[in-house]
């Protein structure tokens, strides 16, 4: 069982505060959906726990099963078992999504995976998300749609089985068959079936998905719903929370915080 834990936390970009103290639990077996409208600081969340330099950590704190993901540098924080999946992956010219992913299971567990059970597993992972198999040889991202990309952003989930994943808009973009494959491996990550049924090891692990939509969230079905404005939460609840902003929108939050 792993604990994320985000404590008052507050982060500018150059003189800008964007942060205004975000307090978060993501617990193991937990699926949390943060919504808000755009510049609500999101994605700025994300990033910053990952380690973007882009981003100052003025004040607060993040933990991950009780270490300080703060004190750590990017890879360290994806070895201690954090995840973030990109808005915007970027292009890796002259490194073959193979070498890439083998690369990544490498830094993160220490040691390189055996190359069968690796050929097995990528070979079964790019069946269950559509992806033609000839991608394994292309170069990472190079030329690929922005359903290719978030399609092998959500293989990387699965290869690297994280305690923690955090999926920045991971439903950007996506048209409706697309975003119903990615939802179905968010899902097996989670461990769910397609009835919704555990499966696997899913309680161990957690997922912050961020998002500006509720469509993805007909297929991914949260556990907790957190509306962001202004830089912070400023309402929590279940999954009807996510229902009454289909219906309302970010108005009234957006209002309250201008």
């Amino acid at each position: 069982m792993s604990t994320l834990e985000i404590r008052d936390l507050h982060v500018a970009v150059g003189d800008k505060e964007i942060l205004r103290g975000v307090d978060l639990t993501v617990r193991s077996g937990e699926t949390h959906a943060i919504m808000g409208p755009n510049g609500s600081g999101k994605s700025t969340l994300a990033y910053a726990i990952a380690g973007h330099p882009k981003y100052t950590i003025t004040s607060g704190s993040v933990l991950l099963d009780g270490e300080d993901l703060l004190d750590m540098k990017v890879d360290e924080r994806a070895r201690a078992g954090l995840f973030l999946a990109m808005q915007y992956p970027v292009e890796v010219p002259g490194v073959t999504v193979s070498n890439f992913l083998r690369s990544a299971i490498t830094a993160v567990r220490g040691e390189a995976p055996k190359l069968r059970e690796f050929a097995k597993d990528l070979k079964n992972g790019m069946d269950a998300l559509s992806i033609d198999p000839a991608f394994a040889q292309r170069n990472t991202n190079e030329g690929f749609s922005g359903g290719e990309k978030k399609r092998h952003e959500i293989l990387q989930l699965e290869l690297l089985k994280p305690k923690i994943a955090i999926l920045d808009e991971t439903d950007s973009g996506l048209d409706v068959d697309a975003l119903r494959v990615v939802s179905e491996g968010i899902n097996r990550f989670r461990g769910l079936d397609g009835s919704g049924e555990k499966i696997g090891s899913g309680a161990d692990t957690g997922v912050l998905l961020i998002t500006h939509y509720t469509r993805i969230l007909r297929y991914v079905k949260p556990d907790f719903v957190h509306v962001f404005a202004g830089g912070r939460i400023v309402e929590e609840g279940g999954p009807e929370l996510a229902e009454k902003l289909e219906d309302e929108g970010y108005e009234a939050y957006t209002k309250a915080t201008a």
